[in-house]
């Protein structure tokens, strides 16, 4: 079974097109290095509360610990040429060029996995990643292309999770949010004041509120994820999809909490 350990944390994980074949015979050690940079990801939910609009430290990190095994971004380019007469210049009639955050090749025949993480993106993404990953199989240029994203766990379980917070912490109010990094808009502060008033309770209003507009269901996660790749989006590119679980959100409300990892 692959991803096996994964799997027994709580992780999602789908493997569609023959992914699982190609992997254990042709570079085994893509699941190795996968599965423990992933095996090895905590979440501690004072960076799901104050993270802000750029890239969040859970990805940093899983970025980090990509790289270090190679996994590194790169531009892949397919070129197609037609030279119609040995004496004549090649002309070129197509072209295709797609960045790719994680690809990695391995010997000893070159196979290439492709991969993006999509934490917490708009979920047309997904259609974007899906298409590349199938476009660059159809020419040759990648083996397999992954996937990996917020978990079906750990997207249902986000708003008790932040509710967790919200009691731990006392929240009544905007300043004691403050204090913990997250500064709503003008905007956002006036639609959680409403609901505040309509469902008798800040704390509930505000985690309502926060998990919608942060984590909502047109967001990046596993079930958007699977409903495409299972009515086609992406095939045939052998795929592996990874999904995050709440297993990992931890509560610790140290300074510490929040330093880069």
């Amino acid at each position: 079974m692959l991803f096996r350990h994964l799997i027994e944390l709580g992780f999602d994980v789908l493997a569609l097109h023959h992914a699982e074949a190609i992997i254990s015979k042709d570079f085994p050690e893509a699941e190795s290095e996968l599965e423990q940079a992933c095996a090895e990801l905590d979440l501690p939910i004072l960076e799901v509360i104050g993270s802000g609009g750029g890239e969040t430290k859970l990805t940093q990190r899983l970025r980090r610990r990509l790289a270090e095994n190679g996994w590194d971004k790169r531009n892949i380019q397919v070129r197609k040429t037609v030279r119609w007469a040995d004496d004549e210049p090649e002309i070129e009639v197509a072209s295709l060029s797609h960045e790719i955050d994680h690809v990695k090749s391995f010997p000893p025949n070159g196979s290439v996995f492709a991969l993006e993480i999509e934490w917490n993106n708009k979920d047309p993404f997904f259609d974007r990643d899906l298409e590349n990953f199938k476009r660059l199989h159809a020419e040759g240029a990648i083996s397999v292309g992954g996937l990996i994203t917020r978990g079906s766990s750990l997207h249902s379980n986000m708003r008790d999770h932040v509710r967790r917070f919200a009691v731990d912490n006392d929240v009544e109010d905007f300043e004691k949010l403050d204090s913990f990094g997250y500064t709503p808009t003008r905007r956002q502060r006036e639609n959680i004041v409403a609901r505040a008033e309509r469902m008798g309770s800040f704390r509930e209003a505000w985690v309502d509120w926060f998990v919608s507009d942060k984590y909502g269901e047109a967001t990046t996660h596993w079930r958007k994820l699977q409903e495409r790749v299972l009515r086609g989006v992406g095939n045939p590119c052998p795929l592996v999809l990874i999904g995050i679980p709440d297993s990992i959100v931890t509560f610790n409300y140290s300074a510490a909490s929040t330093e880069e990892l």
